[in-house]
């Protein structure tokens, strides 16, 4: 098998609505398509499709798995995010190599 790239990255979701606040207008992520049950947003070359897995008769549940946003400014976009009502989980890292910071959708802490 000849990988090209990565075309899509699924998170799941039970509100569609909330989701698309979060990633739309929280994140800035500008949607691409936007259905009743699905939203796919874009993601830097990455599609990030959100999708309610109940439309297609499965059960949600959040994934443990991460999303690695790269941004000119780990600190900047921090601030930016924290000012919107972001909740970070710890401080920055630096590696040495890189700088990062964790936060989650605010759908994966309520469950």
């Amino acid at each position: 098998m000849q990988v090209e790239q990565v075309d899509f990255v699924s998170v799941l979701t039970q509100d569609i609505a909330r989701a698309k606040k979060f990633y739309g207008e929280t994140l800035g992520l500008p949607v691409e398509t936007e259905g009743e049950s699905d939203l796919e947003f874009t993601l830097g070359q990455v599609t990030l499709d959100v999708f309610d897995p109940a439309s297609a008769g499965q059960e949600f549940a959040p994934s443990p798995a991460g999303i690695a946003i790269r941004v000119p400014d780990v600190a900047q976009a921090r601030a930016e995010l924290e000012a919107k009502g972001v909740q970070f989980d710890g401080e920055i890292v630096d590696t040495g190599v890189c700088h990062f910071a964790f936060f989650e959708d605010p759908e994966v802490r309520a469950t």
